[in-house]
């Protein structure tokens, strides 16, 4: 889905100076150098007024909420006593992001009066973030000069990593077919996911649902998505039959999951007893930004979806086999990935399906590319919840023409060795699904984390 990332933008200052006559043009000219900057990120900015007194941060908080920010970025124009934007601050609905910086990069070697007033802003960040921790506002905070360091980087990945939270918080994940029986790591009830992660649960009525959306598909529909598949797919299906029943309960689906208003869904295969099981779909789903897990697992479902509204290379896994030579592990599942990931056009193939009466299917399968990232894990506890990172690579042993050429892999090798990074894995408790990130780090990872409530386990 990819959205853009929206940031209120707060710049602090002090009235005293006003009242003094003390200039702040330079200053200004480095704070919009610095949104500048994070407009080059692809962050949207909301711009407040300069703000000084209390009554000029109340008028802020109510612009960043009337927005619905996903994140607030202060900056410290000068010093700005703590007592007059506090309150403002923790009545914003966003997580607040500290840039800490000011004008001059050389200060020992040329400093003369005139600097004091445009680089004391430090002092102020101080003050001011006492009282977030003392109040318990979330809060992140990034120091640097802006042209000598990656200071605005880094605040954009936090931006986008609140932005993910606020997706999960305010979704609504889809079930069908409910949970697998007997599965219970990341089982979750509707009630305990709105309570705790704020995600809604939305179930596939099956009685009102099915029949309801399979009538909206036409064949036109399906002749066009075939289409699709053939120009992006390597198309080995010989059961044309199979291919498009499996198709037209895929796209029954599709409309089900965009009509709701998801931002992802699980599917419990063994409750698929009338259709194909629509693997192709599903693989498709993430492909186009939405979240998927599978048998039923709405958490990872939901973390996977609201990682892929800011990051496009996200995929659904599972860890299945380790390699203990190579300190590897094989990431598989039975025909669901994040195909814009595979290290060649993934390729589409009838899929032997014995486990239910709906009989054999097709999918669409690959090997997940080469490449360094997170991966992430979302655990329920007795308390709480538990996000696991860990800092691995994806390595590509398989060749397009390899001996898995129709299943779903990847190989994911740790920073650890193998035998410790599973034991420390299960002693913290993690499920056996998650998400794969490329290109994201284990630090925009645990602001998510820290965003949500969860608590955080880096194994590196």
């Amino acid at each position: 889905m990819g959205k853009k990332v929206k940031v209120g933008f707060l710049p602090l200052y002090i009235k005293l100076y006003d009242d003094a006559g003390v200039k702040r043009d330079a200053t200004l000219k480095c704070m919009n150098a610095a949104i500048k900057m994070l407009e080059s990120e692809d962050v949207e900015i909301v711009l407040s007024d300069v703000c000084r007194i209390k009554p000029e941060f109340n008028a802020a908080a109510e612009l960043f909420n009337k927005e619905a920010v996903d994140a607030v970025v202060t900056y410290h124009l000068a010093y700005s006593p703590s007592l007059e934007s506090i309150d403002a601050l923790c009545a914003m609905n966003a997580p607040v992001i500290v840039c800490d910086t000011t004008l001059t990069y050389n200060m020992s070697e040329r400093m003369n009066p005139a600097d004091i007033s445009p680089n004391h802003g430090i002092h102020g960040v101080m003050d001011m973030c006492n009282l977030l921790k003392r109040r318990g506002k979330t809060y992140f905070v990034e120091a640097g000069h802006l042209l000598h360091s990656d200071v605005i980087a880094r605040i954009a990945r936090l931006c986008r990593a609140a932005a993910a939270a606020k997706t999960f918080q305010q979704g609504r994940i889809g079930s069908v077919g409910g949970s697998f029986d007997g599965m219970g790591d990341f089982f979750m009830d509707p009630e305990t996911m709105k309570k705790d992660v704020g995600a809604e649960i939305v179930f596939f009525d099956f009685a009102r649902d099915h029949q309801q959306y399979l009538a909206k598909v036409t064949d036109a529909d399906i002749d066009a998505e075939m289409a699709w598949d053939r120009a992006h797919f390597t198309i080995e299906v010989s059961n044309m039959e199979n291919y498009r029943a499996a198709t037209r309960m895929g796209l029954a689906l599709r409309k089900w999951a965009e009509e709701t208003g998801l931002i992802g869904y699980t599917v419990n295969f063994l409750k698929m007893d009338q259709d194909k099981m629509p693997f192709v779909e599903l693989s498709k789903a993430m492909m186009k930004g939405f979240g998927y897990a599978g048998e039923g697992d709405t958490l990872t479902a939901g973390l996977v979806g609201s990682l892929l509204s800011v990051y496009k290379d996200v995929t659904f896994t599972e860890t299945f086999c380790p390699c203990w030579k190579n300190d590897l592990i094989l990431m598989s599942h039975m025909g669901e990935m994040n195909l814009n990931l595979s290290a060649y056009k993934p390729i589409l193939s009838d899929k032997p399906f014995n486990y239910t009466p709906s009989g054999d299917t097709v999918s669409a399968t690959g090997t997940m590319r080469a490449g360094r990232g997170t991966f992430i894990n979302l655990a329920p506890m007795r308390e709480g919840y538990v996000l696991t990172l860990v800092p691995a690579e994806m390595v590509d042993l398989a060749q397009e023409n390899g001996p898995y050429r129709k299943t779903v892999e990847g190989w994911m090798k740790p920073q650890i060795p193998l035998p410790a990074f599973l034991k420390r894995y299960s002693e913290i408790g993690g499920t056996h699904h998650s998400a794969f990130a490329y290109n994201v780090s284990v630090e925009e990872m645990a602001a998510f984390g820290r965003i949500m409530g969860f608590d955080v386990e880096v194994i590196d």
